[in-house]
């Protein structure tokens, strides 16, 4: 008889957990959801790095919400989807003003806070406070689709069954433990693309694996950034947060070859609050 899956995956864990700061007894609640932040859509390599530095500029709400918004963006560097540095300052607001400047434990309060949604508030609870949370991101719910229900990866968006069906897989000892164990077997071990079924301790039990590891209908499609709006924001960004100054929008015609597509970037970079047109130019928000 094989070994229960949460069993096996928190012994797989023990062994195998990559050491990140974030994941570590001593770090903060306010860390945690930094790392949240962060996380998404960027690898950890690059991510770490910028973490330490926020929380060394940074190691609390309240310090990070006393900045300009301007600032976190600055900070922010090279991480990519600067909105989310918005977003995280605006957090920061929330908590000062609603919670005392702490980060709030339950997880109702942290999926009220601005840029806070599901998967971060269930992130949070459980990672920064033990909670016994579904924590349903990409890697956990490919982990569930393939060992549970025989499918290469999960549906578009979670579903009210899926998450049901997720809490009750999170047992009643260490579920912060196994939810991170889940996560980290997801990321390392049981991939979208190459998968390590050899590796995998819950291997035996994988109906996918069992399948012949059928692959899904759905085509994955993958944006080409160079070349993009997304690029050309970019650029523009990098230009503004290396200025103490207003640049002017002269200096700024300079960095992308395409007119049209550089002040539709711009107007868009105007739009989602990340620059601020004033009368010499252009610069992050003050």
């Amino acid at each position: 008889m094989s070994e229960p899956f949460d069993r096996a995956v928190l012994r797989w864990y023990a062994d195998s957990a990559r050491d990140l700061p974030w994941r570590r007894p001593g770090a903060t609640p306010w860390a945690v959801v930094v790392s949240e932040f962060m996380l998404q859509q960027t690898p950890v390599a690059r991510v770490e790095p910028v973490w330490r530095e926020w929380l060394a500029r940074w190691p609390t709400p309240g310090a990070l919400a006393a900045e300009s918004t301007g600032e976190a963006v600055r900070a922010w560097g090279r991480l990519g989807y600067p909105r989310r540095a918005l977003r995280l300052h605006a957090a920061a607001s929330a908590m000062v003003d609603r919670h005392g400047g702490e980060v709030p434990d339950d997880i109702e309060e942290l999926r009220a806070l601005p840029g806070v949604g599901d998967y971060t508030a269930a992130a949070v609870a459980a990672f920064a406070f033990g909670a016994r949370v579904a924590v349903l991101d990409t890697n956990v719910r490919r982990v569930y689709a393939r060992a549970f229900d025989g499918r290469e990866d999960a549906a578009t968006a979670p579903t009210v069954a899926e998450r049901a069906a997720a809490l009750a897989r999170v047992p009643e000892v260490a579920p912060a433990s196994y939810s991170v164990a889940v996560m980290e077997l997801g990321a390392l071990v049981c991939r979208a693309r190459t998968p390590r079924c050899n590796d995998c301790p819950v291997a035996a039990q994988c109906r996918w694996l069992a399948a012949g590891r059928p692959a899904s209908r759905a085509t994955r499609r993958t944006q080409s950034y160079e070349g993009t709006d997304r690029q050309a924001r970019g650029r523009l960004l990098a230009v503004l947060r290396a200025s103490a100054l207003p640049v002017p929008a002269v200096v700024l015609d300079s960095t992308w070859h395409d007119p049209e597509q550089l002040t539709r970037a711009l107007q868009s970079l105007v739009a989602d609050g990340l620059v601020e047109s004033v009368p010499d130019g252009y610069r992050l928000p003050a």
